[in-house]
């Protein structure tokens, strides 16, 4: 059996139910203990039921338990979908005679089952999502609940789309479920980490030159569109980047970073940073398998494995998680990858887009200044 062997990165039932409880109009029963419940309806914010199984019912069985809960939810007028955790599955128990009188869609997803981005796709293909020829538009990919980002992410890409006179189709995954099975034949990405696979692929919008390009794409394929209005703001911006970083740069030396992500917001933050500020790229440690992607990149699933870069290679600016932000002192840290603990979030805050990357930059310029004025006072 599979071992949980990723305690940075959580497990493939929170990523299940990350996309199912993205969907509006869908109701996501956690069938297991009281910790398998708490643990994504803290981390992912959403309403989310569970069985509650107790000693009792590992023993004797938990259909009736879960006969239970479907029963006092099924009048509720939503979808139901019932994800496995990691107790029911040892146990070998088959609960789809339970489910048969109901219409629930059953994700068996446990945790030892792989990690998130294993679980997210389990759940899609469970929902077995439709791309319409017909419908209009261009869907958005990459949005999950588990991601500290999806708000900013999703308001960007539909400011941009509006603005290119782009109706937005099916955004994966926050959105109401009828949407899954009526979705554009045409995407476009802010986090390749949660793919959706649904409709053809025309580009990323995570940085700006990733921005232009998509656009254009568009405006290759959707006939009405008007790619040059965002085209035109991702130039104006980047001129305002290059001016502010050129600004830090003649004050300051590049900054060391050390980066610790998911693989897709990893690359757009070492992009970003050697582009505009000859960053010195000392490590990235990527929370999912960096497969063979270029580079020194090394999956880091451990905070032995994350304190051993961080004191091999002393950064000046650490992005990742509350994690890395534990090791240590006297270096800047920027948040990229959940948890974000003790951070009060309500503005939707993007990575994704051209607000995304001026947000990124911004956050990263100040975090340096932030370290080396902290350094300069001794605290």
């Amino acid at each position: 059996m599979p071992e949980c062997d990723n305690p940075l990165w959580p497990c493939a039932m929170t990523g299940a139910a990350a996309c199912l409880a993205g969907f509006e109009g869908m109701t996501v029963i956690i069938h297991g203990s009281s910790g398998c419940y708490y643990y994504p309806a803290t981390l992912l914010h959403a309403p989310l039921e569970g069985t509650f199984i107790m000693e009792q019912e590992v023993i004797y069985g938990s259909e009736d338990r879960l006969r239970e809960v479907i029963g006092r939810l099924a009048g509720s007028g939503k979808r139901l979908a019932v994800v496995t955790t990691c107790v029911p599955a040892i146990l070998g128990e088959d609960i789809r005679p339970v489910l048969a009188p109901y219409d629930v869609t059953l994700v068996d997803s446990p945790g030892f089952s792989g990690d998130v981005e294993k679980g997210y796709r389990a759940a899609l293909d469970a929902l077995g999502p439709v791309a319409d020829p017909s419908a209009p538009g261009v869907n958005i990919d990459g949005v999950c609940l588990l991601d500290p980002f999806f708000r900013g992410n999703t308001h960007e890409i539909v400011r941009l789309l509006r603005l290119a006179s782009v109706p937005v189709g099916t955004v994966f995954c926050s959105d109401a479920i009828g949407m899954a099975k009526q979705a554009s034949p045409f995407t476009i990405g802010t986090n390749a980490d949660f793919s959706s696979g649904v409709g053809e692929f025309l580009g990323s919008t995570l940085g700006l030159d990733r921005v232009s390009d998509t656009f254009r794409e568009i405006g290759r394929r959707i006939p009405g569109s008007d790619p040059d209005k965002v085209i035109g703001e991702a130039e104006r911006e980047e001129e305002r980047v290059v001016r502010t970083c050129d600004k830090f740069l003649r004050r300051f030396d590049p900054p060391r970073v050390a980066i610790f992500a998911g693989l897709s917001y990893a690359r757009f933050a070492e992009d970003t940073l050697q582009k505009y500020l000859d960053a010195d790229i000392l490590c990235i440690g990527t929370r999912n398998d960096p497969g063979t992607s270029p580079g020194d990149i090394t999956r880091t699933s451990g905070m032995n494995a994350v304190r051993s870069l961080i004191e091999k290679h002393k950064p000046e600016l650490v992005i990742g998680s509350s994690f890395e932000q534990t090791v240590g002192k006297g270096y800047g840290f920027i948040g990229l990858t959940p948890p974000l603990r003790e951070k009060i979030r309500l503005a939707p805050h993007g990575i994704a887009g051209i607000a995304g990357t001026l947000s990124f930059v911004e956050n990263v310029l100040n975090g340096c200044m932030d370290a080396r004025k902290h350094t300069l006072s001794g605290t």
